[in-house]
């Protein structure tokens, strides 16, 4: 399995101000569907953080988010150790495959892979 990027997911319902906020420190808006947007550094584009006023399809707002190259196999692993799956893996409209499951702090961690 391969990590292609890790970003953290604050639930906001300030997101234009939180856009105008990191954009102090260099951040730019690469992806905004009205109730989640992300924030990129220009300079390398993996830096990003996202912002979440609900989450269309699932139950919670994650607190993070990791991007795989096979979300299936990272299911598959996650359902053979027992781990709480929050959300059910599936397709999204927005293009990416994803489930939810709490890490052993509490933490929602939303794992996906682009279509």
């Amino acid at each position: 399995m391969s990590i292609r990027r890790v970003m953290p997911d604050i639930r906001s319902d300030a997101m234009e101000e939180s856009r105008d906020f990191y954009g102090l420190l260099g951040f730019e808006e690469v992806m905004n569907l009205g109730w989640v947007m992300t924030l990129a550094s220009p300079s390398n584009p993996t830096a990003q953080v996202t912002f979440m006023s609900q989450d269309k399809s699932a139950p919670v707002v994650p607190d993070m988010s990791v991007e795989v190259d096979d979300v299936d196999a990272v299911h598959a692993a996650m359902r053979a150790s027992g781990a709480e799956i929050v959300h059910p893996l599936q397709d999204e409209e927005w293009g990416v495959r994803r489930f939810f499951v709490r890490d052993p702090n509490g933490k929602v961690v939303n794992v996906l892979s682009h279509q």
